[in-house]
């Protein structure tokens, strides 16, 4: 059966947004440039406040350079707060331009930094490649703070979809190594469970669309490089695969009602509730995978004020 039927009536013309043909070792080089291409015609709002730009930063692993989009006010009145932003894309696709006027709109409204960062891509970049891109940028980000004007207290990441998942996972990994800890993460309807694509006892209302099970069985085949839902997975890669979740930072999780991954959502935040993480959890009735694409529809502004106020409290208490 369809699941047509429960979304919200102001969410089904935003379905003609999304490609239709599933995700593929065949599609994914059109489908990758369709998301380049459809960038193209998207305005960028006339913000005099904001200054955007681009850096390289130095890898901490040994590999290329990465390159970073950033997003500051041109004046502050002291050390800024900052976001991470990590883009979606399944691990497979995305790049950081996707977010570029949402950025310069948190940027402005958050008066904060945003450093959004051009991870490797699977399955050309496996994990743990796009991990360890995301915490060389982090820790350069600390190791700079003073230089460039930023509160190194308060550095948070920022992440949807796969983005969400390798936000989760660099969590994670800051928190088990030697080093600087994140201040908060905020994760929208994140990519954190491989299991889930291996499952044959989904909920039955989720994934028909946007983000299907054959989309999530490629992009995590293509992140991991075996079988999704196999022994000894790591948890900087699947953040649900963690034993212990305590000492991570403050989490915002939204998830909608008909997400593919709103049972995976809900079980982590369950669990980091059980471990003394304080969290926030939005599940929105009636919406799909990427719904706040759909800028018309009363849920998608809902979810779009609850990101901006839970990040405003994050960033400046």
């Amino acid at each position: 059966m369809s699941t047509i039927e429960l979304i919200d009536p102001e969410l089904r013309d935003a379905l003609v947004m999304w490609p239709q043909a599933p995700l593929t070792a065949e599609t994914l080089a059109r489908r990758r440039a369709d998301g380049i291409e459809a960038l193209r015609s998207i305005p960028k709002p006339g913000l005099p406040d904001i200054e955007a730009g681009e850096i390289h930063v130095e890898s901490a692993f040994g590999a290329k350079p990465i390159r970073v989009l950033t997003y500051r006010p041109v004046r502050s009145d002291g050390p800024l707060p900052v976001i991470v932003h990590i883009h979606g894309g399944g691990f497979v696709m995305g790049t950081p331009e996707m977010k570029d006027v949402e950025n310069r709109i948190f940027a402005s409204e958050l008066k904060c930094a945003i450093y959004s960062v051009d991870y490797r891509l699977a399955p050309e970049a496996p994990h743990p490649a796009p991990l360890e891109d995301i915490h060389s940028v982090f820790i350069w980000l600390h190791a700079n703070a003073e230089r460039l004007g930023l509160d190194p207290a308060r550095i948070g990441i920022k992440g949807e979809s796969g983005g969400g998942g390798f936000a989760a996972g660099a969590a994670l990994y800051a928190r088990d190594h030697l080093g600087p800890k994140f201040a908060f993460q905020h994760l929208i309807y994140p990519m954190i469970d491989d299991r889930t694509a291996a499952r044959q006892d989904l909920h039955p209302y989720v994934g028909e669309f946007v983000w299907t099970r054959e989309d999530n069985y490629y992009g995590w085949r293509s992140l991991l490089g075996e079988e999704p839902g196999s022994a000894g997975v790591s948890p900087y890669a699947a953040a649900a695969r963690a034993a212990d979740v305590s000492g991570l930072p403050p989490t915002y999780i939204s998830v909608g009602g008909l997400d593919l991954f709103l049972e995976e959502n809900l079980a982590y935040a369950d669990r980091l509730s059980r471990a003394g993480v304080p969290v926030e959890l939005h599940l929105y009735p009636r919406a799909f995978h990427g719904f706040y694409r759909a800028e018309n529809a009363r849920v998608t502004k809902q979810a779009e004020h609850d990101t901006r106020e839970a990040l405003r409290r994050f960033l400046h208490g």
